[in-house]
């Protein structure tokens, strides 16, 4: 009951509270592009905090169900690293004159739905998850990389210092036991992955 009680909590932080960030906000302040540019900006940024709230939902899930103690601290340390990144795109959005997707809490309760399950299938697995997920997650920031304007630094810093986390906690998932996932589960992962982030381009 106290889990569940926590998790409560957690979710109802992460989507309704202003995300709180422990580390300053990467790049300079103050650059804004072009209208064109402004709203290519802010959907690729909109998509990067729906993916911080389904982040935040994967992990509380996995963390809900996890077995060994220490997994469950490594999954709550990497969900409080993750919301750094929410805090900095929610800013972000906020310095372009953009919003967050209205579909944030489907976003969160799905992910907490699919993080809850890879918990049930055994730590190792769960950890596995969560390696696989980073590691397309760092693709999908590689993409945006490219679509930035080169004048927008706030943007690129954000995203090159998101990238850089996102590789760490990979690493960490697969440094604590972290197994592979089967290709089907991979595949399934990218097409769940690409229907987010397609819808909270524009919703």
């Amino acid at each position: 009951m106290d889990q569940l009680l926590v998790s409560a909590d957690r979710a109802l932080r992460a989507l309704l509270a202003p995300a709180q960030a422990s580390r300053p906000t990467p790049g300079p302040p103050g650059t804004v592009p072009e209208d064109a540019e402004r709203r290519s900006t802010a959907s690729l940024m909109r998509v990067n905090h729906a993916g911080e709230i389904a982040a935040q939902g994967l992990y509380h899930g996995q963390a809900l169900t996890a077995r060994n103690p220490a997994t469950r601290a490594l999954l709550e340390q990497a969900a409080r690293e993750e919301s750094d990144h929410l805090a900095w795109c929610e800013q972000r959005l906020k310095e372009l004159n953009d919003r967050p997707s209205l579909l944030d809490p489907l976003w969160y309760a799905g992910s907490f739905a699919i993080g809850a399950l890879a918990g049930v299938a055994g730590d190792r697995r769960s950890l596995g998850f969560v390696a696989e997920t980073e590691r397309q997650v760092e693709r999908h920031l590689d993409g945006h990389l490219e679509q930035i304007p080169p004048g927008d630094a706030r943007s690129r810093a954000i995203i090159e210092q998101m990238r850089a986390d996102e590789r760490a906690h990979g690493d960490s998932a697969r440094a604590a036991g972290g197994e592979s996932l089967p290709k089907p589960v991979q595949s399934l992962m990218r097409t769940t992955a690409r229907i987010m982030t397609t819808t909270a381009r524009w919703i």
